[in-house]
Protein backbone atom coordinates (compact mmCIF):
# COMPACT_ATOMS: atom_id res chain seq x y z
CA UNK A 1 0.00 0.00 0.00
CA UNK A 2 0.97 3.22 -0.63
CA UNK A 3 1.38 4.17 2.97
CA UNK A 4 -1.81 5.14 3.25
CA UNK A 5 -1.96 9.10 2.84
CA UNK A 6 -4.88 10.25 5.01
CA UNK A 7 -6.30 9.54 8.54
CA UNK A 8 -8.43 6.98 8.79
CA UNK A 9 -10.00 7.21 12.07
CA UNK A 10 -13.52 5.27 12.69
CA UNK A 11 -16.38 4.66 14.23
CA UNK A 12 -17.87 0.66 14.86
CA UNK A 13 -20.94 -0.02 17.38
CA UNK A 14 -20.12 3.81 18.40
CA UNK A 15 -16.77 3.10 19.56
CA UNK A 16 -14.31 5.10 17.75
CA UNK A 17 -10.69 3.25 16.98
CA UNK A 18 -7.88 4.30 17.42
CA UNK A 19 -4.68 1.61 16.17
CA UNK A 20 -2.03 4.30 17.06
CA UNK A 21 1.64 4.37 16.76
CA UNK A 22 1.73 3.49 12.56
CA UNK A 23 3.36 6.41 11.99
CA UNK A 24 1.58 8.00 14.58
CA UNK A 25 -1.93 7.46 14.70
CA UNK A 26 -1.53 4.27 11.83
CA UNK A 27 -5.21 2.59 12.17
CA UNK A 28 -7.22 0.09 10.55
CA UNK A 29 -8.38 1.68 7.34
CA UNK A 30 -10.29 0.64 4.09
CA UNK A 31 -8.02 1.21 1.81
CA UNK A 32 -7.02 -1.43 -0.53
CA UNK A 33 -3.90 -2.33 -1.68
CA UNK A 34 -2.65 -0.07 -4.76
CA UNK A 35 0.34 -0.33 -7.52
CA UNK A 36 2.26 2.11 -8.26
CA UNK A 37 0.73 3.22 -11.30
CA UNK A 38 -2.79 3.52 -9.79
CA UNK A 39 -3.59 7.07 -8.89
CA UNK A 40 -3.34 8.60 -5.24
CA UNK A 41 -7.27 9.39 -3.92
CA UNK A 42 -7.31 13.37 -2.39
CA UNK A 43 -7.36 13.80 0.96
CA UNK A 44 -11.37 15.06 0.10
CA UNK A 45 -12.41 11.63 -1.10
CA UNK A 46 -10.49 9.80 1.13
CA UNK A 47 -12.41 11.74 4.28
CA UNK A 48 -15.72 10.89 2.08
CA UNK A 49 -15.48 7.29 1.49
CA UNK A 50 -17.84 5.22 4.48
CA UNK A 51 -16.32 4.58 7.41
CA UNK A 52 -16.60 0.29 7.85
CA UNK A 53 -15.92 -2.05 10.19
CA UNK A 54 -12.45 -4.10 10.46
CA UNK A 55 -11.94 -6.94 7.87
CA UNK A 56 -9.08 -9.20 8.02
CA UNK A 57 -7.88 -8.71 4.68
CA UNK A 58 -7.74 -4.86 4.88
CA UNK A 59 -4.55 -3.04 5.08
CA UNK A 60 -3.64 -0.57 8.31
CA UNK A 61 -3.13 2.42 7.13
CA UNK A 62 0.71 3.63 8.43
CA UNK A 63 -0.19 7.82 9.16
CA UNK A 64 -2.62 10.50 7.93
CA UNK A 65 -2.28 13.56 6.29
CA UNK A 66 -4.07 16.60 8.44
CA UNK A 67 -4.59 19.88 7.90
CA UNK A 68 -0.87 22.05 7.60
CA UNK A 69 -0.55 23.81 11.36
CA UNK A 70 2.30 26.22 11.74
CA UNK A 71 3.99 24.53 14.39
CA UNK A 72 4.07 23.27 18.06
CA UNK A 73 3.15 25.27 21.08
CA UNK A 74 4.83 24.28 24.14
CA UNK A 75 3.81 24.90 27.51
CA UNK A 76 7.00 26.74 29.18
CA UNK A 77 5.92 25.20 32.36
CA UNK A 78 5.89 21.36 31.51
CA UNK A 79 8.51 21.30 29.15
CA UNK A 80 11.74 22.70 28.11
CA UNK A 81 14.33 22.12 25.27
CA UNK A 82 12.57 21.41 22.09
CA UNK A 83 15.28 19.83 19.29
CA UNK A 84 14.17 18.26 15.94
CA UNK A 85 15.49 15.12 14.92
CA UNK A 86 15.15 14.17 11.41
CA UNK A 87 14.14 16.61 8.64
CA UNK A 88 12.38 14.42 5.72
CA UNK A 89 11.02 16.77 3.12
CA UNK A 90 9.16 14.03 1.77
CA UNK A 91 7.22 10.97 2.92
CA UNK A 92 6.98 11.10 6.64
CA UNK A 93 9.34 10.03 9.71
CA UNK A 94 7.27 8.25 12.79
CA UNK A 95 7.33 5.78 15.33
CA UNK A 96 10.34 6.82 17.18
CA UNK A 97 12.38 4.86 19.50
CA UNK A 98 16.05 5.38 21.60
CA UNK A 99 18.07 2.59 22.36
CA UNK A 100 19.00 1.71 25.88
CA UNK A 101 22.60 3.80 25.97
CA UNK A 102 20.18 6.78 24.78
CA UNK A 103 22.73 7.37 21.56
CA UNK A 104 20.86 5.47 18.49
CA UNK A 105 16.94 6.85 17.25
CA UNK A 106 15.19 3.86 15.65
CA UNK A 107 12.07 5.00 13.44
CA UNK A 108 9.78 4.65 10.41
CA UNK A 109 9.83 6.54 7.29
CA UNK A 110 8.43 6.60 3.95
CA UNK A 111 10.94 9.68 3.10
CA UNK A 112 12.45 7.09 0.19
CA UNK A 113 9.23 5.06 -0.89
CA UNK A 114 5.55 4.08 -0.97
CA UNK A 115 6.09 1.69 1.76
CA UNK A 116 7.79 2.58 5.11
CA UNK A 117 11.00 1.49 5.94
CA UNK A 118 12.71 1.11 9.28
CA UNK A 119 16.15 3.60 9.90
CA UNK A 120 18.65 4.31 12.16
CA UNK A 121 20.84 7.65 13.12
CA UNK A 122 22.47 8.79 15.89
CA UNK A 123 20.62 10.81 18.28
CA UNK A 124 22.78 14.20 17.54
CA UNK A 125 24.14 13.25 13.77
CA UNK A 126 22.46 13.78 10.24
CA UNK A 127 23.01 10.58 8.48
CA UNK A 128 20.44 7.80 8.33
CA UNK A 129 20.88 4.17 7.86
CA UNK A 130 17.98 2.00 6.45
CA UNK A 131 17.94 -1.40 7.84
CA UNK A 132 15.13 -2.87 6.28
CA UNK A 133 13.82 -2.90 2.51
CA UNK A 134 11.45 -5.40 1.60
CA UNK A 135 8.73 -4.52 -0.31
CA UNK A 136 6.01 -4.30 2.36
CA UNK A 137 5.28 -1.90 5.40
CA UNK A 138 7.25 -1.77 8.64
CA UNK A 139 6.55 0.29 11.17
CA UNK A 140 6.54 0.49 15.24
CA UNK A 141 10.53 -0.70 15.70
CA UNK A 142 11.41 -1.05 19.67
CA UNK A 143 14.78 -1.50 20.51
CA UNK A 144 15.70 -4.55 22.87
CA UNK A 145 17.06 -4.22 26.76
CA UNK A 146 20.58 -4.29 25.58
CA UNK A 147 20.18 -2.60 21.79
CA UNK A 148 20.99 -5.40 19.72
CA UNK A 149 17.93 -6.30 18.11
CA UNK A 150 15.04 -4.70 17.14
CA UNK A 151 10.95 -5.65 17.47
CA UNK A 152 8.47 -4.69 14.76
CA UNK A 153 5.58 -4.85 12.75
CA UNK A 154 5.85 -5.98 9.28
CA UNK A 155 2.92 -7.04 6.44
CA UNK A 156 5.67 -8.56 4.11
CA UNK A 157 4.02 -11.92 5.26
CA UNK A 158 0.63 -10.75 3.69
CA UNK A 159 -0.63 -9.78 7.41
CA UNK A 160 0.48 -7.38 9.78
CA UNK A 161 3.25 -9.78 12.37
CA UNK A 162 5.39 -9.25 14.68
CA UNK A 163 9.09 -9.92 13.86
CA UNK A 164 12.56 -9.25 15.34
CA UNK A 165 15.78 -7.86 13.85
CA UNK A 166 19.29 -7.30 14.36
CA UNK A 167 20.22 -3.53 14.38
CA UNK A 168 22.31 -4.00 11.41
CA UNK A 169 19.09 -5.52 9.71
CA UNK A 170 19.96 -9.09 9.87
CA UNK A 171 18.47 -12.06 10.53
CA UNK A 172 14.76 -10.90 10.28
CA UNK A 173 12.55 -13.28 12.17
CA UNK A 174 8.78 -13.71 12.37
CA UNK A 175 7.26 -14.25 16.01
CA UNK A 176 3.74 -14.19 15.28
CA UNK A 177 1.79 -15.80 12.67
CA UNK A 178 -2.03 -15.25 13.42
CA UNK A 179 -4.23 -13.96 10.27
CA UNK A 180 -5.67 -11.20 12.91
CA UNK A 181 -3.28 -7.98 12.78
CA UNK A 182 -1.05 -7.86 15.60
CA UNK A 183 0.81 -4.89 16.68
CA UNK A 184 3.13 -2.77 19.34
CA UNK A 185 5.48 -5.38 20.46
CA UNK A 186 7.20 -4.27 23.67
CA UNK A 187 10.46 -6.03 25.16
CA UNK A 188 10.30 -7.46 28.70
CA UNK A 189 13.15 -6.03 30.76
CA UNK A 190 15.01 -9.01 30.72
CA UNK A 191 14.70 -9.35 27.23
CA UNK A 192 13.24 -12.94 26.82
CA UNK A 193 9.39 -11.79 26.29
CA UNK A 194 7.36 -9.51 23.84
CA UNK A 195 4.11 -8.28 24.72
CA UNK A 196 2.04 -7.00 21.52
CA UNK A 197 -1.85 -7.14 20.80
CA UNK A 198 -4.06 -8.82 18.51
CA UNK A 199 -6.81 -6.90 16.72
CA UNK A 200 -9.95 -9.32 16.62
CA UNK A 201 -11.79 -8.60 13.85
CA UNK A 202 -14.57 -10.69 14.38
CA UNK A 203 -15.67 -8.81 17.86
CA UNK A 204 -13.57 -5.08 17.10
CA UNK A 205 -11.66 -6.12 20.11
CA UNK A 206 -7.93 -5.19 21.10
CA UNK A 207 -6.45 -8.45 22.70
CA UNK A 208 -3.10 -8.44 25.25
CA UNK A 209 -0.71 -11.30 24.86
CA UNK A 210 2.46 -12.12 25.64
CA UNK A 211 5.32 -14.20 23.69
CA UNK A 212 8.12 -16.80 24.84
CA UNK A 213 10.96 -15.50 22.43
CA UNK A 214 13.09 -18.54 23.20
CA UNK A 215 9.88 -20.83 22.26
CA UNK A 216 7.45 -19.01 19.75
CA UNK A 217 4.63 -21.41 19.84
CA UNK A 218 3.99 -20.35 23.72
CA UNK A 219 1.81 -17.37 23.52
CA UNK A 220 -0.40 -16.48 26.40
CA UNK A 221 -3.73 -14.02 26.47
CA UNK A 222 -3.32 -11.53 29.24
CA UNK A 223 -6.18 -9.44 29.10
CA UNK A 224 -8.34 -6.83 26.53
CA UNK A 225 -6.71 -3.67 25.35
CA UNK A 226 -4.77 -2.02 22.62
CA UNK A 227 -0.73 -1.09 22.75
CA UNK A 228 0.88 -3.11 25.99
CA UNK A 229 4.30 -1.09 26.86
CA UNK A 230 5.98 -3.17 29.86
CA UNK A 231 7.16 -1.04 32.69
CA UNK A 232 11.47 -0.87 33.68
CA UNK A 233 11.29 -3.31 36.23
CA UNK A 234 8.96 -5.62 34.38
CA UNK A 235 5.88 -5.20 37.32
CA UNK A 236 3.68 -3.61 35.01
CA UNK A 237 2.28 -3.40 31.62
CA UNK A 238 0.46 -0.20 30.55
CA UNK A 239 -2.05 -0.09 27.67
CA UNK A 240 -4.95 1.33 26.41
CA UNK A 241 -8.15 0.06 27.24
CA UNK A 242 -11.94 1.41 25.64
CA UNK A 243 -14.77 1.76 28.25
CA UNK A 244 -17.41 -0.75 27.89
CA UNK A 245 -19.94 1.70 28.72
CA UNK A 246 -20.52 5.95 28.67
CA UNK A 247 -18.38 7.99 26.26
CA UNK A 248 -16.36 4.62 25.44
CA UNK A 249 -13.10 6.53 24.57
CA UNK A 250 -9.44 5.21 25.03
CA UNK A 251 -8.29 5.50 28.76
CA UNK A 252 -4.59 4.73 29.95
CA UNK A 253 -4.76 1.14 31.57
CA UNK A 254 -1.98 -0.80 33.73
CA UNK A 255 -1.78 -4.59 34.83
CA UNK A 256 0.33 -5.99 37.70
CA UNK A 257 2.43 -8.70 36.21
CA UNK A 258 3.58 -10.96 38.82
CA UNK A 259 4.89 -14.46 37.90
CA UNK A 260 2.38 -16.00 35.66
CA UNK A 261 -0.37 -14.18 36.75
CA UNK A 262 -1.63 -10.86 35.57
CA UNK A 263 -3.61 -8.53 38.27
CA UNK A 264 -5.58 -5.47 39.08
CA UNK A 265 -6.38 -4.18 35.71
CA UNK A 266 -6.01 -0.21 36.95
CA UNK A 267 -7.60 2.64 34.95
CA UNK A 268 -4.79 5.50 35.52
CA UNK A 269 -5.92 8.04 33.36
CA UNK A 270 -9.22 9.39 31.41
CA UNK A 271 -10.90 11.88 29.78
CA UNK A 272 -14.69 12.03 28.67
CA UNK A 273 -14.41 14.37 25.84
CA UNK A 274 -11.28 12.67 24.40
CA UNK A 275 -8.87 9.34 23.81
CA UNK A 276 -5.83 8.81 25.63
CA UNK A 277 -3.76 6.37 23.77
CA UNK A 278 -0.40 4.71 23.18
CA UNK A 279 0.80 4.49 27.10
CA UNK A 280 4.93 4.99 27.17
CA UNK A 281 6.70 4.66 30.89
CA UNK A 282 9.31 7.10 32.04
CA UNK A 283 12.91 5.40 32.56
CA UNK A 284 12.38 5.28 36.00
CA UNK A 285 8.41 3.96 35.99
CA UNK A 286 7.04 7.00 37.71
CA UNK A 287 5.59 8.26 35.32
CA UNK A 288 3.41 7.47 31.91
CA UNK A 289 3.52 9.43 28.69
CA UNK A 290 0.57 9.33 25.95
CA UNK A 291 -1.22 10.82 23.35
CA UNK A 292 -4.35 12.59 23.80
CA UNK A 293 -6.90 12.83 20.84
CA UNK A 294 -9.13 15.41 20.50
CA UNK A 295 -12.35 14.63 18.06
CA UNK A 296 -13.62 17.06 15.33
CA UNK A 297 -17.69 16.42 15.81
CA UNK A 298 -19.08 15.72 12.13
CA UNK A 299 -22.88 15.86 12.34
CA UNK A 300 -24.49 13.93 15.19
CA UNK A 301 -20.75 11.65 16.13
CA UNK A 302 -17.26 12.82 16.92
CA UNK A 303 -15.37 11.76 14.20
CA UNK A 304 -11.01 12.07 14.00
CA UNK A 305 -9.81 12.77 10.70
CA UNK A 306 -7.67 15.90 9.41
CA UNK A 307 -9.62 18.61 11.42
CA UNK A 308 -9.23 16.85 14.84
CA UNK A 309 -5.80 17.57 17.03
CA UNK A 310 -3.77 15.50 19.02
CA UNK A 311 -0.60 15.94 21.94
CA UNK A 312 1.37 14.45 24.32
CA UNK A 313 0.75 14.38 27.76
CA UNK A 314 2.36 13.06 30.97
CA UNK A 315 0.70 11.34 34.02
CA UNK A 316 1.51 10.12 37.14
CA UNK A 317 1.62 6.00 37.54
CA UNK A 318 -0.52 6.61 40.35
CA UNK A 319 -2.93 8.44 38.08
CA UNK A 320 -2.16 11.94 39.61
CA UNK A 321 -0.78 15.28 38.22
CA UNK A 322 -1.45 14.87 34.68
CA UNK A 323 -0.34 18.01 32.71
CA UNK A 324 0.34 18.44 28.65
CA UNK A 325 4.01 19.17 27.09
CA UNK A 326 2.31 20.36 23.63
CA UNK A 327 -0.77 22.44 23.12
CA UNK A 328 -0.72 22.91 19.29
CA UNK A 329 -3.34 23.05 16.37
CA UNK A 330 -1.96 19.73 14.63
CA UNK A 331 -0.69 16.64 15.21
CA UNK A 332 1.57 15.23 18.19
CA UNK A 333 1.86 11.76 18.39
CA UNK A 334 3.82 8.78 19.33
CA UNK A 335 5.83 9.35 22.40
CA UNK A 336 8.94 7.69 23.13
CA UNK A 337 10.77 7.81 26.76
CA UNK A 338 14.51 8.19 26.48
CA UNK A 339 17.30 6.75 29.45
CA UNK A 340 18.11 10.62 29.45
CA UNK A 341 14.59 12.05 30.17
CA UNK A 342 13.36 13.11 26.94
CA UNK A 343 10.32 12.29 25.01
CA UNK A 344 10.86 11.82 21.49
CA UNK A 345 7.46 12.07 19.31
CA UNK A 346 5.96 12.58 15.77
CA UNK A 347 4.80 16.17 14.87
CA UNK A 348 2.79 16.88 11.80
CA UNK A 349 4.02 19.83 10.45
CA UNK A 350 3.12 21.22 6.85
CA UNK A 351 2.70 18.37 4.80
CA UNK A 352 5.18 16.09 6.70
CA UNK A 353 5.87 14.40 9.91
CA UNK A 354 8.94 14.82 11.22
CA UNK A 355 10.69 13.82 14.84
CA UNK A 356 11.05 15.87 17.82
CA UNK A 357 11.78 15.54 21.14
CA UNK A 358 10.97 17.89 24.34
CA UNK A 359 12.51 17.82 28.51
CA UNK A 360 9.75 17.23 30.58
CA UNK A 361 11.26 18.94 33.65
CA UNK A 362 8.04 18.79 36.28
CA UNK A 363 8.85 15.74 38.81
CA UNK A 364 6.41 12.80 39.88
CA UNK A 365 4.00 13.87 42.67
CA UNK A 366 4.21 10.63 44.47
CA UNK A 367 6.43 10.34 47.36
CA UNK A 368 7.16 7.82 49.17
CA UNK A 369 8.49 8.76 52.68
CA UNK A 370 11.31 7.09 54.53
CA UNK A 371 9.67 5.36 57.94
CA UNK A 372 12.06 5.70 60.71
CA UNK A 373 11.27 3.47 63.55
CA UNK A 374 12.57 4.13 67.14
CA UNK A 375 10.90 0.57 68.07
CA UNK A 376 7.97 -1.36 66.94
CA UNK A 377 5.48 0.70 69.04
CA UNK A 378 6.28 3.92 67.13
CA UNK A 379 6.90 5.37 63.59
CA UNK A 380 8.06 9.17 62.92
CA UNK A 381 8.18 10.72 59.70
CA UNK A 382 10.70 13.75 59.45
CA UNK A 383 9.98 16.42 57.39
CA UNK A 384 13.10 16.30 54.84
CA UNK A 385 11.81 12.92 54.12
CA UNK A 386 9.37 15.34 51.86
CA UNK A 387 11.80 17.18 50.36
CA UNK A 388 12.19 17.05 46.25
Amino acid sequence: MSACLRNRWFVTCGVIWFVSGLAGFGCMGSARQVSSSEAEPSAAAALNEPERAFDENRDLCLFGRGNPTPGIVFEGRAAVDLRQHTTATEGADFDPDVDPAGKRLVFASTRHARHSHLYIKSIYGATVTQITDEPANDAQPVFCPKGERIAFVSDRSGQWDVWVVDVNGRNPTQVTHNPAAELHPSWSPDGKRLAYCRVNSRDNLGELWVVELANPGIKRLIGEGLFPEWSPDGHKIAYQRSRARGDRWFSIWTLDVSNDEVLYPTEIASRHDAALISPVWSPDGTQIAFSTVMPKVQGSEPRINGGGRSDIGIVDADGRGLQYLTDGRGDNYSPAWSVDGRIYFTAKLERSETIWSVRPFRPPLMVEPTIKTGDRRAAAVTETDFAD
